[in-house]
């Protein structure tokens, strides 16, 4: 059984920062894709950004150079963070553990950003 657990999420302004963490416990195997995803009022499930376990990372375009995904593999964790954050930004964000068995969920936190 796998577990994610998720923090950092809140309320910013735009062009603040933010920084989110995602925690996995359980049958965690070193070969994984941990990542983030987002989504909005009426919009789809988007991926933001992801990491393999041995740091390839994946960004969408719509946060690349704002945003930065890293891990770290001995803690099983997982970081997003989120600079020059603009209103479109406001969602919320779920993190995803990508294993062979299939995929994992966290229970999502929500990013406000205001004008």
């Amino acid at each position: 059984q796998v577990q994610l657990v998720e923090s950092g999420g809140g309320l910013v302004q735009a062009g603040g920062s933010l920084r989110l963490s995602c925690a996995a416990s359980g049958s965690v195997f070193s070969v994984n894709t941990m990542g983030w995803y987002r989504q909005a009022p009426g919009k789809e499930h988007d991926l933001v950004a992801a990491i393999t376990s041995n740091g390839r990372t994946n960004y969408a375009d719509s946060v690349k150079g704002r945003f930065t995904i890293s891990r770290d593999n001995a803690k099983n964790t997982v970081n997003l963070q989120m600079n020059s954050l603009k209103l479109e930004d406001t969602a919320v964000y779920y993190c995803n553990l990508r294993l062979l068995s299939g995929d994992y969920w966290g229970q999502g936190t929500q990013v406000t950003v205001s004008s």
